[in-house]
């Protein structure tokens, strides 16, 4: 049976380099029969999680309405989710924070989930992602049974496009294609 993975492409910039990082995912996935989705945050109205503790006290998902209910509903029907985001400030950006402070409304019950995480730098050094991916991790450590299962560094990209034919390049195909148990070269 096929699993569903669900991919939060945080770039700001469509075509970014995160985002072709996700594209490539996706069709790893998909050249092995998989079902990929990719949700562009940016395009997605998500506000700021305000701290209201409406979804802890009504037990009603949360109190702001826009686009993250639908996210959180494909979120909790992922088998996989696959997070990308470039590096600010050696962290992640606000539209994957926004995301994932969100959560707060059901994080409890997104549990045993796959991740991957994507991270694209312009610096050389996978050093510079470290935080980056705490964050990352520091998510998936919150929900019940969740396994991280490989990490994208696509270091040294800062233009639009500079990530393809690089080894990140290569990685996020590969990576794609493994969920489906397709082999990797």
């Amino acid at each position: 049976m096929s699993k569903k993975v669900l991919i939060l492409s945080g770039s700001p910039r469509r075509g970014g380099n995160s985002d072709l990082l996700c594209d490539e995912f996706a069709r790893g996935v998909m050249d092995c029969g998989g079902e990929a989705e990719k949700i562009f945050i940016r395009d997605r109205k998500i506000a700021c999680c305000t701290a209201c503790y409406y979804c802890r006290d009504t037990g009603q998902g949360c109190a702001v309405k826009d686009d993250m209910a639908e996210i959180l509903d494909k979120m909790l029907g992922a088998d996989v989710i696959v997070m990308a985001s470039p590096v600010y400030f050696y962290s992640i950006d606000a539209q994957m924070k926004a995301v994932i402070d969100r959560t707060l409304a059901k994080w409890r019950d997104i549990k045993d989930k796959e991740f991957y995480y994507i991270m694209t730098a312009a610096e050389n050094s996978k050093s510079a992602m470290e935080c980056t991916l705490e964050c990352f991790r520091g998510f998936a450590a919150c929900l019940d049974g969740s396994r991280e299962m490989g990490v994208i560094f696509g270091t040294g990209v800062y233009e639009p496009g500079a990530v393809k034919n690089t080894p990140a390049w290569r990685e996020a195909y590969e990576m794609g294609k493994a969920v489906e148990g397709g082999k990797t070269v």
